[in-house]
């Protein structure tokens, strides 16, 4: 997941879409959204409403769009497919009173973001750790931004791993040596979500939290006596995707709930990603699949996006892929550069749809 803004942009380019007398493609850093012919052009200041914003009752009727959108409501942003393009986002040309280029006007436009309900054995008691927050990691905010967002953050050439992008549930499970042994499991061991780490929120380890998927996973891999074995007395969140049967509409053949890791952050560094798969290896956890190791180009990327998951029996397609460098590096649009590519195949698929985090 990504962070969530409703921006002043302006349009990069107008691409013709072949066979097509009254829609064309607006370019918005490297996304595509179809709009009327003829009504922008290179250069002019929107606003860019991407996917998973949902639109007040009037905007939606501004932009004609009254029952077209996604959700039960239908007023929800999604991906399309129009004449064979995907289009990703809608282009509203009235940009606010006083509003500039890279400004989010989405408390002006009364938008929000999408959040879906989450299933009960996803929920459960927390506990707040807020003299932890700069010490031992959390909050631990975990954003990976999209590549057509930030299409030049990644260098043509410099040496990058592309992983598989696991449609699950974001997990973190650390030890924390120190930290307030209340509810915690073992004394020094936590377990969060991605929103829960994001505010310095862990789910107690109670029995009221039994059926909690984060803390069933976390006790099943015994990961945190692992930990404490392999990195004694030192601060370590390895961070990954719980996937599988009940938790994501794609189940990749997983008849139970599984784990696999994405990443390590130890005394306040994550690591490279040859130490990633160094420890990896020594804690005996899987990991989520490399697909390419090499020099980066948006090619390579785009080719590595779409297909079918090589996850489990390989029954279904691919969420996307995440990019990042090798040696670890910062920029200054997006701190710490590791990107996702989403696969428009994904983002248009049908069915009993669900998006957790």
């Amino acid at each position: 997941m990504s962070s969530f803004s409703v921006p002043v942009v302006r349009i990069a380019d107008i691409e013709a879409i072949p066979d097509a007398d009254a829609i064309e493609l607006a370019v918005i850093g490297d996304y595509r959204s179809v709009v009327k012919k003829g009504q922008f052009k290179a250069g002019d200041l929107v606003v860019y409403l991407p996917e998973a914003a949902v639109l007040p009752e009037a905007l939606i009727e501004e932009l004609g769009l009254v029952g077209k959108l996604s959700g039960g409501a239908k007023n929800r942003i999604k991906a399309i497919r129009l004449r064979g393009c995907l289009s990703q986002g809608i282009i509203y040309g009235k940009v606010p009173e006083g509003a500039v280029e890279d400004d989010d006007v989405a408390e002006a436009l009364c938008i929000v973001k999408y959040e879906p309900s989450m299933p009960s054995h996803f929920g459960g008691g927390v506990h707040v750790h807020l003299g932890t927050v700069m010490r031992y990691g959390v909050p631990l905010k975990y954003d990976i931004e999209n590549f057509k967002k930030y299409p030049h953050v990644l260098e043509d050439g410099e040496e990058v791993e592309m992983t598989e992008k696991t449609h699950g549930t974001f997990t973190g499970i650390a030890v924390v040596p120190g930290i307030d042994p209340e509810y915690m499991i073992d004394g020094d061991g936590i377990v969060y979500s991605k929103g829960l780490g994001a505010k310095g929120l862990v789910f107690k380890d109670i029995e009221e939290n039994a059926s909690n998927l984060y803390l069933k996973v976390a006790k099943s891999l015994d990961l945190h006596n692992t930990i404490r074995r392999v990195f004694p007395g030192k601060t370590v969140h390895v961070l990954g995707e719980t996937y599988g049967i009940g938790v994501q509409d794609l189940g990749y053949g997983a008849s139970s709930p599984a784990f696999a890791a994405f990443d390590i952050w130890i005394n306040g560094e994550y690591l490279d990603r040859d130490d990633f798969a160094a420890a990896v290896a020594e804690l005996g956890i899987p990991r989520v699949p490399v697909l390419y190791r090499g020099p980066f180009s948006k090619e390579i990327l785009y080719q590595h996006t779409d297909g079918k998951t090589v996850i489990g029996n390989g029954s279904h397609i691919r969420e996307g892929t995440v990019v990042v460098p090798v040696i670890g590096r910062r920029h200054r649009s997006i701190g710490r550069v590791m990107l996702k590519s989403v696969s428009g195949d994904y983002l248009t698929r049908k069915g009993d749809v669900t998006e957790f985090n």
